[in-house]
This record gives structure tokens, C-alpha cells and sequence, in this order.
């Protein structure tokens, strides 16, 4: 196996589980967050995963720009941020983008792959679809709820398959098994069709999982929810098999008592990753020409919850802009 340069960009739950199983191999690994005074505190205490996945790791390199990165010649780059900062994310990299440079994209949702695509093209961009929940407790503190290996990897070209097997090993070094497969948009759309459903109703509801089926009306939306999105899958040419709702729900019964993202991001009044979950599967049938009633009401009411802050907080923003204006008028 050939030595790359990595760098893992973004230091939430899923980030740091990420770079913790890096750093045991790879200590060089360049850790980027957003927050400058995270720096000094991972370098000193290192990232520390407990629960079902356990690593204690030091951290060497700590930065807080992407465009940093060029100082380190990164040959591979796991994106770990959170979908809505995506955009941004691409933008501060194409100071760092160079032919050969691969990015990994590991966000939760659909779609995240295409827009690395449309930017640095198909050949740059690898995929994958994680299969453990981890919440972060504290600056490099994380703790996993459950792991059920493996995780799946791929490229969207098909061409990479050599550089793709030698990043599945490194990951498995790790301790975070990981497989190539040849159609990873399969894997992804097996998943997300879970990850889909559940978040908006554990988010609108703030149930855990296992609380949203358990409890006969959220499990009747679940249901339905399930339906809807099986039928845009196949529709989009994903088709998983007659069993396939039996297995998810197996796979949630091991997950159960997790507590999805989504209600922590609005529990904390922040963005949710909606428009790449619940609305990505609307976007999808209304282009299919599907009916999703009960998605696109799922959907609708996490944006009205996001909205009572997120605009309140722009309002405030821009109260707050306007009374310094004013206020330098009156200096003036």
C-alpha cells in the first residue's frame, strides 16, 4: 500500500470518529475544524471515541482553514462537514484542488457526491456510506452509539478501484472495516432510505428511533414513509429486493435507542441537513413524476421548526446591523 498524504475536513462526531481511526496509522493526518481555539486542546488531549467504537489518538496537525491545506499536498481529503456547509466547503477548496487530489465525501444524505462532481469532476470524488452513529460530547471527546460493519466505499467512475481498495484498507486498519463496492449509490440509497425517513420524525417529534416505531401513530408515518421512498429508489433504478424493509427494519432495531442528529440540530437551533435527506427524496419523484405526500409533509414540517429560529436569528442579525448604523450616524 502506497503512502498518501490525508486530511480530514470537519471534526464533528462522524469527522473525528474518522480522523481517530486515521491517526492510529497515519499519525500526519491533517485534522481541519472551524474552530481556531480547538487546536491547542486536540494537540495536547488528542481525539478520544468511546462506546461502540474506542480509539484514543494523538493530533499533530490542526488547522482551522481549508485553504491551509496547500501547504500539505493532500493526495486524499474525507469531507466530514455537515451537507449544508458543502457549497462553502468546495469554494475554499479549489485553492487546494490539484489533478490526482481525491475527495471523499461521508456526509449523511443524497446527492452530497454530485455536487463534489459537478465541481472537480466524477474522476476526483470517491464515496461513502457509514454505518455507525457517534455523537460528539466535547472537543475531540466523541462517543458511538453503534457500529454495524462494514462501512462501504466507492468511486463513481469505476477507475479507481486500486487507490479505492488501498483507502478501504486504511480504514479497516483502523478499526472501521470497510468494503469497496462496485455501484456505491446503492449502498447510499440503502442506507439514506432509513437515515430518510427516521430523521424527520425523530426530529419532529424528538423521539428516539426505536421510540418512532415503537409508538403506533409516528410508526403508521414510518410506514408510510418507507413506501414512498422505496418507490422513488426503484424509480431512480435502485431496486433492493422484496426483503428489503424487513432488513431495515432489523438494522433499526440495533440502532434503536440512538437519538438522531437532527434533533440535536434543533435542539441547538442550528441548520439541519433536511434538504439533503427528506427533501432530496421529494426533489427525486416529483422529477419521476411520484407522489410522496407523506414525505413531503415530514419535510415541510421540519423546515417550519427550523424556521421559527433560523429567521428569527437572521432578524436579529439584521436588527442588531441596523442599530450600529444607525448608531455610527449618530456619532457621526
Amino acid at each position: 500500500m502506497k503512502q498518501y498524504n490525508i486530511a480530514v475536513v470537519g471534526l464533528g462526531a462522524t469527522g473525528s470518529v474518522l480522523a481517530a481511526a486515521l491517526l492510529g496509522k497515519f499519525p500526519d493526518t491533517v485534522c481541519v475544524g472551524r474552530n481556531p481555539g480547538a487546536g491547542a486542546k486536540l494537540e495536547e488531549g488528542g481525539i478520544r471515541v468511546s462506546g461502540a467504537i474506542q480509539h484514543q489518538a494523538p493530533v499533530k496537525t490542526y488547522i482551522s482553514q481549508i485553504r491551509e491545506l496547500k501547504n500539505y499536498h493532500p493526495d486524499l481529503v474525507f469531507l466530514a462537514t455537515k451537507t449544508f456547509h458543502l457549497q462553502s466547503v468546495l469554494r475554499e477548496l479549489e485553492a487546494v484542488y490539484r489533478p490526482g487530489l481525491k475527495l471523499i465525501a461521508t456526509q449523511n444524505g443524497l446527492g452530497a457526491e454530485d455536487l463534489i462532481a459537478d465541481k472537480f469532476g466524477e474522476d476526483a470524488v470517491f464515496r461513502m456510506s457509514l454505518n455507525y452513529g457517534a455523537s460528539l460530547t466535547g472537543i475531540g471527546e466523541v462517543e458511538t452509539a453503534f457500529f454495524n460493519p462494514p462501512n462501504h466505499l466507492g468511486s463513481l467512475t469505476g477507475q479507481n478501484d486500486e487507490l479505492g481498495s488501498d483507502i478501504a484498507k486504511m480504514l479497516t486498519a483502523g478499526g472501521l472495516e470497510t468494503e469497496i463496492v462496485d455501484d456505491i449509490k446503492f449502498s447510499v440509497w440503502k442506507k439514506m432510505i432509513m437515515k430518510c425517513t427516521m430523521a424527520s420524525i425523530c426530529a419532529v417529534t424528538d423521539k428516539t428511533i426505536k421510540d418512532a416505531l415503537d409508538f403506533p401513530p409516528t410508526r403508521e408515518i414510518a410506514d408510510a414513509c418507507f413506501q414512498e421512498a422505496v418507490s422513488v429508489a426503484k424509480a431512480m433504478g435502485y431496486d433492493f429486493g422484496p426483503d428489503y424493509l424487513d432488513q431495515a427494519l432489523a438494522y433499526l432495531a440495533k440502532v434503536g435507542v440512538h437519538r438522531d442528529s437532527m434533533c440535536f440540530d434543533i435542539d441547538h437551533k442550528r441548520p439541519t441537513e433536511i434538504d439533503f435527506l427528506g427533501a432530496k427524496i421529494v426533489e427525486y419523484a416529483r422529477q419521476k413524476d411520484i407522489a410522496t405526500p407523506f414525505y413531503q409533509a415530514m419535510t415541510n414540517m421540519v423546515k417550519g421548526i427550523e424556521s421559527n429560529y433560523l429567521e428569527v436569528g437572521s432578524r436579529n442579525a439584521e436588527v442588531g446591523s441596523g442599530e450600529k448604523k444607525e448608531g455610527e450616524k449618530l456619532r457621526r
